[in-house]
Parts: C-alpha cells; sequence; structure tokens
C-alpha cells in the first residue's frame, strides 16, 4: 500500500488509521516512511516525524535513522526500503509506505537508473566552488559544460547543480546521459499495489499549515533548530534545507523576529506543498485520489 500526499494533507494519520485496522484484523501491517525530511534524526518536530505515542500504535520503520550530517540520497533509501521489504515479506507483514517524497515512489515503482560513484575529491572541490561563488555562476558554468543538463536545473537548485558538475567531471558523461540507462527492476510492481493520493482543498491544506507551524513552535521546533545549528554542519547538506532551519536559526541569531520567522516558515512550507502537488498531478495521474475528509489531521 503507497499513500502519498503534500505536507500537512492528512497522508500519516490515513496511513496510521489503515495499519491499526489491518492490524485489528489479524493482517499484520508496518508503516514504512517515504519522505526524504523525516528521515533525520535530529528533526522530528520540525519534520512532523511521528511521535513515540503514534509509533507505538503500529510499527513503524525508515523514521529518525540518519544522521544530519549525511548527505542521504534516493539511492540510499531505495537500498534501505528494500531490506526492509524484505524482511516484511519473509514475517507476512504488509508494508505500508507512506510520505511526500515524490521520488522515492517513482523509484520505488519505475526503478532508479545507477549513477556513478564520485570520488571524494571532486566532491569537494564542486562544494567548496559553490559556498564561494554561489549557484548563480555554477549553473552558468554548467551550462557550457552540460547545456542539456543545465536547462533542467533551477538556476538556484544548489545541490542538483553540484551533482550535475560533479558527474560530468568524474565521467566525462552528462548526468542525463547516465540517468536515461536502463533502470533497475523496481522494488514494488505499480499494478499489484495499492496507491493512494491524498489530494486537498488548496484553500483548507494552507489553513492546516499555518495551524502546524505554529503548533511546531509550541512543541520545541526552536529547540532542534538550536540543536541542529550548534553542530556547525555544512550548510548544503540536506538535513539543513529543511523548512523553517533557516527562518528559525536567524531568530535564534537575533536576526529577525519570532513572528516574522513563523511568517517564514509558513510561506516556505506553503511554496513547497504547491510543489507537492504538482509534481503529485503531474507524476502520479493514474493514482487514486483521496479528499481531505477521507485522510485525518496530518
Amino acid at each position: 500500500m503507497l499513500i502519498a500526499g503534500p505536507n500537512a494533507s492528512g497522508k500519516s494519520a490515513l496511513a496510521l488509521s489503515l495499519a491499526e485496522k489491518l492490524i485489528r484484523a489479524g493482517r499484520p501491517a508496518v508503516i514504512v516512511n517515504a519522505d526524504s525530511m523525516q528521515v533525520y534524526s535530529t528533526l522530528r518536530i520540525l519534520t512532523a516525524r511521528p511521535d513515540g505515542g503514534q509509533m507505538a500504535r503500529a510499527p513503524h520503520h525508515l523514521y529518525g535513522h540518519v544522521a544530519p550530517s549525511e548527505r542521504y540520497s534516493v539511492g540510499r533509501w531505495l537500498d534501505d526500503v528494500g531490506g526492509v521489504l524484505a524482511g516484511l515479506e519473509g514475517a507476512g507483514q504488509l508494508p505500508v509506505l507512506v510520505g511526500g517524497t515524490g521520488l522515492y515512489f517513482r523509484a520505488l515503482t519505475q526503478g532508479l537508473a545507477a549513477l556513478p560513484d564520485i570520488p571524494e575529491s571532486i566532491r569537494g572541490h564542486w562544494r567548496g566552488q559553490m559556498a564561494k561563488q554561489g549557484p548563480g555562476t555554477l549553473h552558468r558554468l554548467l551550462a557550457v559544460r552540460d547545456p542539456d543538463a543545465a536547462a533542467t536545473i533551477r538556476p538556484g537548485d544548489r545541490q542538483r547543480i553540484v551533482r550535475a558538475l560533479e558527474v560530468i567531471e568524474a565521467t566525462g558523461r552528462s548526468i542525463l546521459t547516465w540517468r536515461r540507462q536502463e533502470p533497475a527492476p523496481p522494488l514494488i510492481d505499480p499494478a499489484t499495489a495499492l496507491r493512494l493520493v491524498v489530494e486537498p482543498d488548496r484553500a483548507a491544506l494552507y489553513r492546516r499549515i499555518e495551524r502546524r507551524v505554529e503548533a511546531m513552535v509550541e512543541a520545541g521546533a526552536l529547540d532542534e533548530v538550536a540543536a541542529l545549528l550548534a553542530l556547525d554542519l555544512d550548510p548544503d547538506l540536506p538535513a539543513m534545507k529543511a523548512i523553517g532551519v533557516k527562518a528559525f536559526g536567524d531568530f535564534l541569531d537575533n536576526r529577525i523576529p519570532l513572528e516574522e520567522a513563523i511568517a517564514k516558515a509558513k510561506t516556505e512550507t506553503r511554496q513547497y506543498a504547491k510543489r507537492q502537488m504538482t509534481w503529485l498531478r503531474n507524476q502520479m495521474a493514474d493514482w487514486e485520489r483521496l479528499g481531505p475528509r477521507q485522510a485525518g489531521p496530518d
């Protein structure tokens, strides 16, 4: 069972409700994370990761198992989830995969083309160049070295720009060429899986986002951000790009008032949810749609 949806859509509540019903009916069910931010150990509140009470109601896997100092990727998630699925199948347990990361679901059901290993010296070089020169300059450089790849990447997308430059320097081939290779077989045949997209009314979703951000602050999100920033990590690491880290970090450093930080976190969450809904509409058009009343609080 696969459940996708934007932030605050109610998908996690739906997954937990369905898992509990299956367990009560004698069919062991396990919830498996398919969200790229909920993997990080230090960001439970800020990423709306299930809390202890929720995790006690049904088994959960791949939540909070990655240190924020790591560069976790869709390829690593696919390796991790493959091991989890194999174990669940052997134990006769039903996986309920839930999350908002469309790339995870696409890799799960369509496979993932293998990308080359990049020498650490090349990685370090381009991370350093990004820190010194910024995404605009490196995007222009990428447009010279790999114009086809540059055309598919937003000029402000630091991670994808660096990745494309790494690949063409290490291999002499465009990252697009590598991605066109025949992917490994998918771990789940989409024809045999129940695939659900929670598709809320946009105005209602935005109201839920407003409430969620405020609740996060009340629950201790500022302490989480302070703990993360105290690690003094590379700002280009994925965990450092979690929604709210920049805004709340600015507040903690006395650069902006709390009200402004909250407003920025709300805006950033709304913008991200809008991008998620566009992806779900375009890339998961054949999945069954559920309205917000069929989901639950998230």
